[in-house]
């Protein structure tokens, strides 16, 4: 299946939190979107891998998406070398985007930014004809993603650009609120995260209402791009 859009994430939840109104918006205009975990999130201080490969599942039907893959990175250990390179250019070229969506280039949590710089690291070398890989015996075909854009995760990064998504919030945090062993839940036992704190959601919306509220929009995500964005029309521009 070839995709439109394919939204990496090293933990699972990343995706849903940062910019699944843009792939719900994506969805709802007829493209195909994928997401790729590149962990179980294993190492968080709530749930399980268990628990949360089942969450991101539930979160996908949410959505809808296409399709949505887990690689078997080492949460927090995980490296910018040949071999994890190598498993995410295998499904970049088995899914051939034309846009990748990743980590935040830094953040709070450094899997983040260390995730941010593999992911586009392994976009730019899936594109080089020397670099073989092969899933079940055949041999793949180079392929390098048209952009890599930077979703904006817990700390503030001026955006590059923003996405409308104001019709698509409520279907959003219902794919967010399918991580329910992650946020807030009165009747937990389990450590207190930052995540967990009940007002997290009202910052979720309020992050979005920010990133909106300079161009017109009621609710928005920001990205950050990693070259220039060329336009066809000015008067477009909001």
């Amino acid at each position: 299946m070839k995709l439109d859009i394919l939204a990496i994430g090293i933990h699972p939840d990343d995706v849903e939190l940062s910019c699944s109104g843009t792939l719900l918006k994506h969805i709802a205009l007829g493209k195909k979107v994928g997401i790729l975990d590149l962990t179980h999130g294993e190492l968080g201080s709530r749930g399980s891998a268990e628990i949360r490969l089942q969450e991101a599942k539930n979160a996908a039907l949410i959505m809808g998406v296409h399709t949505r893959e887990i690689l078997n990175f080492s949460d927090g250990f995980f490296e910018n070398n040949k071999e994890h390179q190598l498993a995410i250019i295998k499904m970049l070229r088995l899914y051939q985007p034309e846009i990748v969506l990743a980590n935040a280039t830094s953040d709070r949590h450094p899997d983040h930014g260390r995730a941010s710089k593999l992911i586009s690291d392994a976009c730019f070398y899936g594109g080089l004809r020397k670099i073989e890989s092969e899933i079940e015996g055949q041999i793949q075909q180079h392929w390098r993603p048209k952009a890599v854009y930077h979703y904006i995760q817990d700390r503030y990064l001026k955006p590059d650009f923003v996405v409308d998504v104001t019709d698509f919030v409520d279907k959003k945090m219902e794919a967010i609120n399918a991580y329910s062993s992650q946020f807030y839940n009165p009747e937990s036992k389990e450590p207190e995260t930052p995540l967990t704190n009940k007002l997290f959601m009202d910052f979720v919306k309020a992050r979005m209402i920010t990133l909106g509220r300079e161009v017109g929009f009621d609710f928005a995500e920001g990205f950050v791009a990693e070259r220039f964005i060329g336009i066809e029309d000015i008067t477009a521009l909001r």
